[in-house]
């Protein structure tokens, strides 16, 4: 038998061949020629070596296209910007700018909300409930949710949160209580419309956006007092 760096020849292949149903995979080709595995030299190609590499290829491809949401005004920790003013707390009640992307096919509206599951209430805090948002929207400006101010486009519509007002109402958690997460979250639904109006309790909305959602994103921040 004969050996080419101490594997057995009949190992190696010659990779200038693209195997078959390769090109099928979206994203192969590109990751296997960035990768040098089309090269005219000889490479040993075990079949483990090419599934593990359409795998990698595969799954590129697939993080690439995840619904995903994104905020330019919040990373890790709320802002006086994000916080509410009132309860004890003396922030501008903005809500964050929020866009998103890669929402899946049939999304037909957006739903999004802001919940606190650290609220000492037994069933936490929610800060911001707003549905029928246009499929056509991939992006609200800061303050687009915040009570008097314009930004929500045409037909969107706000609920009821747990301050008993339809609008953003920012993180105010107790003082001394620690961390609490913000959970800002964007629904895709499967209909353009809930049916639902402005004095909408936020569970009775979450209920109805759960029914409907096809997929959703998050993004998490942090306040304390």
């Amino acid at each position: 038998m004969e050996f080419v760096l101490g594997w057995p020849k009949s190992q190696y292949r010659a990779v200038k061949v693209i195997p078959r149903g390769f090109s099928r995979i979206p994203g192969a080709i590109r990751f296997a020629e960035r990768s040098g595995i089309f090269d005219q030299s000889i490479h040993p190609m075990r079949p483990a070596t090419l599934i593990l590499l359409l795998m990698t290829a595969i799954g590129l491809q697939a993080q690439s296209k995840t619904f995903t949401l994104n905020s330019s005004d919040v990373g890790g920790q709320a802002t006086l910007q994000q916080v509410f003013n009132g309860f004890g707390c003396t922030g501008e009640n903005l809500s964050p700018a929020l866009n998103w992307s890669n929402a899946p096919e049939g999304t037909k509206s957006f739903a999004i909300t802001m919940y606190d599951p650290d609220a000492p209430t037994g069933s936490g805090w929610w800060h911001w409930v707003v549905f029928d948002i246009p499929a056509s929207v991939s992006a609200l400006p800061t303050g687009a949710g915040t009570p008097g101010k314009d930004g929500l486009p045409k037909g969107a519509i706000q609920g009821l949160t747990d301050y008993g007002v339809p609008g953003y109402g920012g993180p105010c958690p107790p003082e001394g209580h620690g961390l609490h997460r913000y959970i800002v979250t964007v629904h895709a639904l499967d209909v353009g419309t809930l049916g639902l109006d402005a004095k909408t309790s936020a569970p009775m909305a979450g209920f109805n956006i759960n029914a409907h959602s096809l997929a959703k994103a998050s993004i998490i921040f942090y306040c304390e007092r």
